[in-house]
């Protein structure tokens, strides 16, 4: 029997981060990219230090006159992602970084287990394993621990943008250690938070006295009291920051990017990748379709895991886990979820609207948990499968 009192701890990072900054640039790429051609192949990786950007990866488009042109823009994508940021650092700026960029056509042998041909399906981008979760402890049918960490990150990224609190810099990290009474989290019972500042003489206590009151904002009323502990700046000075301060390279934040650590994770990351590569697309549909097991009141939380092998269209297993919540028995959701969805490469790109320009905007902040837009970003946070689901039980 699962545990129902504990107390548990997820992070987040900011836009800023080191990592996240790469993470960025790789979605914007590959967001030019598709605004080109919606089924462009990009697998996209960017490394980033003091003064300098290196961005790498293979990318195809069938035009191979608009491939060299788009190749040319590179450095262009790359400023443009640093400045939206908001560096401006001596030795990290958006006007005088260096850039080099080792992108390249994507390997005919990637591309012949893929591309669809005559009676052939478009096969996996490649093989592994996708996880996607859900539980209705918040309205976003997402962990609470990982959920309010995004939200305090993304609220100070408001105020320092809006210019409400100019002196906050790009690069942070927060956490929350969430206490959880008959599985429910009713309390935090540690704030930590690290934030750079442009301001050299503002001391722990000072910066505290700056994000304090967008964190109370942000959190539940009463999760805060006097038994919480607070660790702002616990090092001391942070004004250094970003690839000046420590280097950053795509895909090395996937447990922020989903579920904070309440959930497995497959292994693959998201930034820089085509919808065609699985590791994306179908981690969104693994999210899609429990976030959707949930809403329809199959479960309290659920746990999906689907898998794949490069160049095979469809999954080789799909399995559900209710951790015994479930209204009907887990086998009955694996045979729903079958029937509801086309869970090969091109049905999940096309179920989903995936072949759009809208990856820059999951950067930051999670993948998951987030509103959908009306240009179908975060298309699998919808609940239109609900009735499907139900359907086929």
């Amino acid at each position: 029997m699962s545990r129902e009192s504990y107390i548990f701890t997820s992070e987040s990072v900011s836009e800023g981060h080191p990592d996240k900054v790469c993470d960025r640039i790789s979605d914007a790429v590959l967001d030019a990219f598709i605004a080109l051609e919606p089924e462009a192949r990009v697998a996209c990786e960017t490394f980033a230090t003091t003064n300098r950007v290196v961005v790498g990866g293979e990318v195809g488009l069938s035009d191979k006159n608009l491939l060299s042109r788009q190749m040319d823009q590179i450095n262009e994508i790359v400023r443009a992602c640093i400045k939206d940021i908001g560096y401006e650092q001596k030795k990290f700026h958006h006007e005088t970084i260096e850039i080099t960029n080792l992108l390249h056509e994507q390997s005919a042998h990637i591309a012949q287990g893929v591309n669809a041909d005559g009676d052939k399906e478009e096969g996996a981008g490649d093989q592994g394993i996708m996880f996607g979760y859900a539980t209705d402890e918040t309205p976003d049918l997402m962990p609470a621990p990982i959920q309010y960490s995004h939200a305090i990150l993304r609220r100070l990224a408001e105020v320092r943008k809006s210019g409400i609190e100019p002196s906050l810099g790009p690069d942070a990290k927060s956490q929350l250690s969430v206490r959880y009474e008959n599985g429910v989290p009713v309390g935090v019972t540690s704030v930590v938070l690290s934030t750079q500042h442009l301001d050299e003489s503002l001391s722990s206590d000072d910066v505290r006295a700056i994000v304090e009151p967008y964190i109370l904002e942000i959190l539940p009323d009463e999760w805060i009291n006097s038994s919480t502990s607070w660790h702002v700046n616990p090092t001391g000075k942070f004004v250094i920051g970003g690839p000046d301060g420590d280097a950053g390279l795509t895909g090395r934040k996937i447990i922020v990017d989903t579920y904070g650590g309440a959930a497995p994770h497959g292994g693959g990351a998201f930034s820089g990748k085509d919808p065609t590569k699985v590791d994306r697309s179908a981690a969104y549909a693994a999210r899609y379709l429990a976030k959707n097991v949930v809403a329809a009141g199959l479960a309290k939380k659920c746990t999906i895991q689907l898998s794949y092998a490069i160049g095979i269209s469809h999954p080789l297993s799909i399995y559900v886990d209710t951790f015994g919540t479930g209204t009907v028995s887990d086998k009955l959701i694996e045979n729903a979820i079958a029937e509801s969805m086309d869970l090969t490469p091109r049905g999940i790109r096309t179920h989903l609207g995936l072949n759009k320009p809208i990856y820059q905007r999951t950067a930051a902040y999670g993948h998951f948990g987030r509103l959908p837009e009306r240009d179908g970003g975060f298309s699998w946070e919808r609940t239109d499968l609900v009735s499907e689901l139900s359907k086929n039980l």
